[in-house]
């Protein structure tokens, strides 16, 4: 289970360290696709596997079901750690999430994010957080 949150820069030729807590449970190669809310999503092979399959059971007849597909397909790249512990995010990943230097990786249980630092500060205020936690016993949550 992944938790916690490290911040980290991403260098000149787009690389960003994955935190070593992280990689001991991501391993030497991943997933790393475009996530909800502006940022990427990162997941151990078999996380992404499982993900896949969810996928692929949606219908190819129902057009948000297609849409949802390709947003997460389209965008995904597999990637591995180097020597020094870094990824090489792909342009298109880095221009998706906005991201140029300060980045932020989050431990949210299943997958990682990562998100660009303004980003992560600008949404994650928990104000809200009473309201939020009373909303979360319809789906079976309760503290």
């Amino acid at each position: 289970m992944f938790m916690s949150e490290y911040n980290h820069s991403i260098d000149a030729k787009g690389r960003v360290i994955v935190p070593v807590k992280f990689r001991e449970a991501l391993g030497d190669e991943f997933v790393v696709t475009q996530g909800l809310d502006g940022c990427l999503f990162v997941f151990p092979n078999e996380e992404w596997g499982n993900f896949e399959e969810k996928l692929k059971s949606l219908p190819m007849s129902n057009k948000d079901a297609r849409k949802f597909v390709r947003f997460f397909l389209a965008g995904a790249a597999t990637v591995e750690v180097d020597k020094q512990g870094r990824i090489l995010l792909p342009s298109v990943l880095r221009e998706f999430a906005a991201l140029e230097k300060d980045v932020v990786l989050v431990g949210v249980g299943s997958r990682v994010e990562i998100w660009d630092k303004a980003r992560w500060d600008e949404s994650t205020s928990f104000e809200d957080m009473d309201e939020i936690a009373e909303n979360m016993s319809d789906l079976g949550i309760t503290i």
